[in-house]
């Protein structure tokens, strides 16, 4: 499995014939448009859950969660900058 940042407008291509692109949203919802030929079966996976009524069968699917936040490992440490008389500087300490 392949786990991506993508920012707005950006895209993904598979097998140079499908195209996800990835056109922003919220907290909880991410809006997306998919480029793919006609032949290419497209399913939301809440529809496919609702299709299986067997309570074991349903416990067998994938579950995906989203991170809350990112690990402190992942996050880019940004000097503070402050302008002073114009002049950019940059904070000690």
């Amino acid at each position: 499995m392949l786990r991506l940042t993508v920012s707005t407008e950006e895209y993904l291509v598979i097998n140079d014939n499908i195209k996800i692109i990835f056109l922003g949203g919220s907290k909880n919802h991410l809006r997306i448009m998919i480029d793919a030929p006609k032949e290419v079966n497209i399913v939301r996976s809440t529809v496919l859950e609702n299709q299986i009524t067997d309570p074991e069968e349903r416990a067998k699917l994938p579950k995906y969660y989203a991170e809350p936040e990112k690990p402190e490992k992942y996050v880019k440490k940004r000097p503070n900058i402050y302008i002073v008389h114009g002049n950019p500087q940059q904070k000690k300490g």
